[in-house]
């Protein structure tokens, strides 16, 4: 079996980040957890089980690795899809925690979790147009579809180097003992990793919510339909070992000390290049943020060395700047992609982003300098942030570059309840937040003059697009519709379908999902 860690090159081939590959992967479960509407350290819990049962079924070093490394990357991909889960059933966050308690190969489980989340939160009037509507969003694959999940985890496993085996046993995650799941392989044709993680991830859940009893009835009731019989009761057997210690402070440490492999520590490339991919999953969160992680943290990172900073220091917000936004995992998109104003509680859930970014990073020793930053993108100069209400005496200047870049790089994003700014305009409305005395002078001048020394290079683009079918893909990626579309670009629907169809079969994707993913890839959202 080739090595899962194959790709990341030879150990020495550059200075190391101090940063182990499986702390990383553990710090991306602690936003799935998030994404998943489960407690903090659900996927950490949930590996645990993976590995002792690995253990029980006497697994090599090789299997070991596969079950780790797919175990904690298995959902990574659950809010690629948001958008459009919040649009069809409201709270995608609640949607997915409350799809834990229906086994969905089953009609009747199906059509009843269907009857309780479409139209969620919707006035009667609006559900019976939401599902009228229903059929065809499923013709035209608009809805959740586990392949998008799926495809994102297995990009993201790429982008780190993992090997195939963790790949292959990725896509069979998915996969159902009775052939329903979304690539329709049953039984003993599916891996023996995938069905262990399967199995893994839904006993801990009930796990957690109603001690061990519920956790093995779940696994009888769906032994034969979603789960492997003889795992179950291989589960039901040892159950009592299979669980221990779940319901601990933390699982932070076990995880990480249970790694199958040699501590195996990222140069400095790779700890940047992972960096990267985890920020381009971090926006696809919602169209309206594609892009945005990367310009922050390359707008931070020449500011800070504009200004001088120590070079660990210009480093460090770099880095800050492609994962500070971490915590948006933990907030529905029903929220942040409100087109009106947000009501109190909404507001309250939004503020606390910044807090859960901190909380996450802060899990791995060597990644907490980074949550002290990326903690400060919110704060202000007057104390008027969030989340802690920080003033001028207590923000670092990292801090300060950060939120400078932050707020620059979002004024010119399109939002759901406002059109992006010019740069003229973006720039103005900074120095005035300068002038009420909310952000930091030095920090905005630098973040306005490494925007402003961008020169836009003429290049060939990727798969053959035009530039026209760019401006399409970037319209196509932040969710709007075919009319909207033509609209924007005073074209025809029927042109603009085109386009879209070109696209499609140029990049190879078929949905929104893929498309993004591939924009992001290729550094098109950034015009």
């Amino acid at each position: 079996m080739p090595d899962p860690l194959s790709r990341l090159g030879p150990v020495g081939a550059a200075a190391s980040s101090g940063v182990r590959l499986a702390e990383l992967v553990a710090t991306i479960s602690l936003g799935t957890d998030l994404g998943l509407g489960q407690s903090m350290e659900h996927i950490l819990r949930q590996t645990l089980v993976s590995l002792r049962m690995a253990e029980l079924l006497a697994f090599d070093e090789a299997e070991r690795e596969v079950a780790y490394f797919s175990g904690l990357l298995a959902w990574v991909g659950c809010h690629t899809d948001a958008y459009e889960q919040a649009k069809w059933f409201g709270d995608d966050i609640a949607l997915k925690r409350d799809g834990y308690h229906y086994d969905m190969g089953r009609p009747l489980d199906l059509l009843t979790f269907a009857w309780h989340t479409v139209g969620q939160g919707r006035p009667p009037l609006g559900r019976v147009k939401i599902w009228l509507e229903l059929p065809l969003a499923v013709r035209r694959n608009a809805m959740v579809d586990l392949r998008n999940h799926w495809l994102a985890a297995d990009e993201l496993a790429s982008r780190l180097g993992l090997g195939e085996e963790v790949r292959r046993s990725l896509k069979e995650s998915f996969e159902r003992w009775d052939g329903r799941g979304f690539g329709g392989a049953r039984g003993e044709e599916i891996r023996l990793t995938s069905r262990v993680v399967c199995l893994a991830d839904v006993v801990t859940a009930y796990y957690e919510e109603g001690g061990q009893n519920a956790a093995v009835q779940v696994a009888r009731q769906r032994s034969a339909t979603q789960f492997d019989p003889a795992l179950v009761e291989l589960f039901c057997v040892h159950a009592g070992y299979l669980l221990s210690g779940l319901d601990g402070p933390s699982q932070w440490a076990q995880v990480i000390d249970a790694e199958p492999t040699l501590a195996r520590v990222m140069t400095d490339p790779e700890f940047d290049t992972a960096l990267e991919a985890i920020a381009d999953f971090i926006d696809l969160k919602s169209p309206y943020t594609l892009g945005h992680s990367r310009s922050v943290a390359d707008l931070a990172g020449a500011a800070a060395r504009s200004l001088g900073l120590p070079h660990e220091d210009c480093v460090a917000v770099r880095r800050a700047g492609l994962v500070h936004d971490l915590g948006r995992l933990g907030v529905p998109n029903s929220i942040w992609d409100k087109p009106g104003p947000l009501t109190r509680s909404e507001l309250e859930r939004v503020r606390l982003h910044p807090y859960l970014s901190e909380r996450m990073l802060s899990s791995a020793q060597a990644l907490s300098p980074l949550a002290a930053i990326a903690v400060e993108h919110h704060e202000r100069m007057d104390g008027s942030g969030y989340p802690r209400g920080l003033n001028h005496a207590s923000i670092s200047m990292p801090g300060r570059v950060l939120g400078a870049a932050d707020c620059y790089a979002a004024s010119t994003e399109p939002r759901p309840h406002r059109a992006q700014l010019a740069p003229e305009e973006a720039a103005a409305a900074l120095r005035t937040q300068v002038r009420e005395g909310r952000l930091d002078a030095d920090a905005v001048q630098t973040v306005l003059e490494a925007a402003g020394h961008r020169t836009r290079r003429r290049r060939e683009l990727p798969a053959g697009l035009t530039a026209r079918e760019v401006e399409v893909l970037r319209l196509l990626t932040r969710g709007l519709s075919n009319r909207d579309i033509a609209e924007k670009l005073t074209i025809s629907r029927k042109t603009a379908g085109s386009h879209i169809e070109h696209i499609y079969t140029k990049t190879g994707v078929r949905n929104r999902a893929g498309a993004s993913l591939f924009a992001m890839r290729h550094g098109l959202m950034i015009e």
